[in-house]
């Protein structure tokens, strides 16, 4: 596996970039115009999935990257069932919600499958490369 120098780089960072932007998409139509409260959350949480992703592998380290892995996907399972919120209260068709909630799922599936991946891995972290 090639070294990866920047988050922006990242499978699961671009995938989450791309939920939060079809996430402010869908919010910005008129049906949520009343639901400033739940619109506002689900863009939160949204965008927590990809910062937090970012601010892992900012931190040079495996187990703080795998710690903040485990946030992004709990922002992530946040979005899923705020989804079934803005389908329950009419707000998206099926189709929609059912585009979203795979692009969620898959990425969840991923992140779980990266968190395995570095928990396996015998490198700390760049933090600690030159440490004896």
């Amino acid at each position: 596996m090639a070294t990866i120098k920047r988050f922006e780089d990242l499978e699961i960072w671009i995938i989450a970039r791309r939920l939060t932007k079809d996430i402010y998409e869908l919010t910005v139509q008129e049906n949520f115009k009343t639901e400033y409260k739940l619109k506002e959350q689900i863009k939160s949480s949204s965008g927590s999935v990809m910062d937090n992703i970012a601010e892992g592998f900012g931190r040079g380290s495996r187990l703080e990257f795998v710690q903040f892995l485990s946030i992004a996907k709990g922002s992530l399972d946040e979005v899923k069932s705020q989804l079934y919120r803005i389908l329950d209260y009419a707000l998206i068709s099926n189709e929609i919600f059912d585009a979203l909630y795979q692009i969620a799922d898959n990425l969840g599936g991923k992140i779980f499958k990266f968190i395995e991946y570095l928990n396996s891995a015998d490198q700390k972290g760049l933090k600690f490369k030159n440490r004896k």
